[in-house]
């Protein structure tokens, strides 16, 4: 089997970020339509839900995507993320995650999609949280190269339906962008945001 992506960079450093946000950032509009406290328990329950999908569990985490909580962002979450973004990296670690099927957000896919999909939504929400908060964010190189290769594709033509509800459509970015912000636009938004 080839070498596995690792997640365990990208999770590490999107935790991070949660040490530069306050109180008082919790309203905060974020590049993905959510306020900052919704996007970080949309974080919460992806990173639950794929730490399940990788350790081929079933159950009703697993039968909808991680929408936000009715309850809103529950307390403990400055401890909980962290603990679930590490989970999830080390639950991807295993070869037997890339294998088979998996199910997440009620959507049973090849696990090595799965898998990509979850590297996906941390890298992009960890960028999304970055620029909510002023914070800087760096991306893992081989991280990045799996999820440029990733949203490329999803921003195909014939995919158009197929990426609905995960993101918005491609924006326009120079060739010669940085590898991150071309990323960003194909999934749907402006690397310029908020301007």
């Amino acid at each position: 089997m080839p070498d596995l992506p690792d997640l365990g960079p990208t999770a590490l450093r999107v935790a991070a970020l949660l040490d530069g946000v306050g109180d008082d950032d919790l309203g905060r509009p974020t590049p993905c339509d959510y306020d900052v406290a919704t996007l970080l328990d949309h974080l919460d329950g992806l990173a639950l839900a794929f730490t399940l999908a990788a350790r081929k569990s079933d159950g009703p985490v697993l039968a909808a995507p991680p929408a936000p909580s009715e309850k809103g962002l529950t307390p403990g979450w400055r401890e909980r993320i962290p603990q679930r973004l590490h989970a999830l990296a080390e639950a991807w670690r295993s070869p037997e995650a890339w294998v088979g099927e998996a199910t997440a957000g009620g959507v049973t896919m090849p696990a090595e999609v799965a898998g990509a999909v979850a590297l996906d939504e941390i890298v992009l929400h960890g960028w999304d949280l970055a620029r909510a908060t002023d914070q800087p964010y760096a991306v893992d190189p081989e991280a990045l190269a799996l999820v440029h290769r990733f949203v490329e594709e999803s921003a195909a033509p014939e995919q158009a339906e197929s990426r609905q509800g995960l993101f918005g459509p491609p924006l326009p970015v120079a060739d010669d962008a940085p590898l991150l912000d071309r990323v960003v636009a194909l999934a749907g938004r402006s690397p310029s945001w908020p301007s």
